[in-house]
């Protein structure tokens, strides 16, 4: 496995991969390094065909600060085309995060700011403590949320994101639920075994279908009815009922036993 100096990449036997923000001295913050990392570790577990599905998470206290303020200092005496190909980079990585073509699940305990708020958007899954703080925080300093914005507005909506970003406000892992940032929110002391229980009940699902299932709803959209949403669905309930998992599920369920994939 590749070593990482400001990330971990974990593949247990189940073929759950933990990725690890693992600054908890420097609050998990963003710096160049860390976002050329993660882009990396995204690539390994696209093409580890054990990997069933991705957990993103943050080691210590936060899930992420937001950037990291020594590559802020070197950001200032950056020109626009040394910004540029900062930002290409960090676009990247939440293109990339947000493409995996298996399931994403983010674990959020203390701060989510700035960019970590993308990182969570991006997932596809997103559980937090109710002590979770979010803040899209960039007008502070005079800058804009820009490459995790079109996320952001993915997830909790156009008004929201527009609010959030304007007034630099926090909130909390209840309002992030109230969003859609987040899909359930508990107690700070039942996370973790909360986080186990939602990845047990996704190991049940057939991981073939789960990548073909993901891929439906990025072809769905916002759900706009066209000719050709008609044919790709109808293309994709045909493909995956032929497919060894859709037999294996459809025999299963019809002879009443476990599917291969639950033993």
């Amino acid at each position: 496995m590749t070593e990482f100096q400001n990330i971990q990449l974990e593949i247990d036997e189940r073929g759950v991969a933990s990725l690890w923000l693992n600054r908890p001295d420097k609050n998990n913050a963003f710096n160049a390094q860390t976002i050329a990392e993660l882009i990396r570790a995204l690539d390994l577990v696209a093409d580890d065909a054990k990997v069933r599905l991705l957990v993103l998470r943050g080691r210590g206290k936060h899930f992420c600060g937001g950037a990291d303020l020594a590559w802020m200092q070197e950001a200032v005496k950056l020109d626009y085309q040394g910004n540029l190909a900062d930002a290409q980079q960090l676009a990247e990585l939440l293109n990339n995060l947000h493409l995996l073509k298996k399931p994403t699940l983010a674990v959020v305990q203390g701060a989510a700011f700035g960019g970590g708020v993308g990182l969570v958007a991006c997932c596809d899954m997103a559980l937090g403590s109710e002590q979770a703080q979010f803040c899209l925080s960039e007008v502070r300093i005079g800058l804009i949320p820009a490459t995790i914005g079109p996320f952001v507005t993915k997830a909790i909506g156009q008004r929201a994101a527009t609010r959030y970003a304007l007034t630099a406000e926090r909130f909390g892992g209840q309002r992030a639920r109230e969003l859609g940032l987040l899909d359930e929110c508990y107690a700070a002391e039942e996370l973790d075994e909360k986080v186990e229980a939602w990845i047990a009940n996704l190991l049940n699902n057939s991981p073939a279908a789960l990548v073909a299932c993901k891929a439906l709803f990025q072809e769905i959209g916002a759900g706009e009815l066209s000719p050709n949403l008609r044919r790709y669905t109808e293309a994709a309930i045909a493909r995956i009922r032929i497919s060894p998992e859709g037999q294996e599920g459809l025999h299963a369920f019809l002879e009443k036993r476990k599917p291969a994939w639950q033993n």
